[in-house]
């Protein structure tokens, strides 16, 4: 299969057939973190449906990132993510993870974002 094929099922198509490998890496797993935010925002208000829906959209956005990435140093950071973002939301969180820490984390992805964003925007 390739990767065309692969957009059909996508719910972020517009992003899977190319803009997606036009952001930086950081605006990326920014993305990416904005999609867990809003899992763990339905996980609080115990809406188990939409906390999935929300993980699904973020581990699609993971598999486009890995489409994507060239430096084996975050093709590594990437399967870990996903690794662990797996085992918090469906398995036993033998990763001892928590919502703070999955904030914290993509909290300095959002920093760099902004940041990168503001410098296109002055230039």
């Amino acid at each position: 299969m390739d990767k065309k094929d692969r957009v059909v099922g996508f719910q972020h198509k517009n992003l899977a057939e190319g803009r997606w490998a036009q952001m930086s890496l950081s605006e990326q797993i920014a993305n990416i973190g904005s999609e867990i935010s809003r899992a763990l925002n339905w996980r609080r208000k115990n809406n188990e449906k939409y906390c999935q829906k929300s993980v699904v959209r973020a581990l699609e956005l993971i598999y486009l990132t890995i489409d994507t990435v060239s430096v084996k140093s975050h093709l590594k950071e990437l399967t870990r993510l996903r690794e662990v973002l797996l085992d918090y939301f469906y398995g036993s969180n033998q990763f001892s993870s928590s919502e703070v820490l999955w904030q914290k984390y993509f909290d300095h992805f959002n920093y760099v974002a902004r940041e990168q964003q503001g410098r296109k925007n002055y230039c």
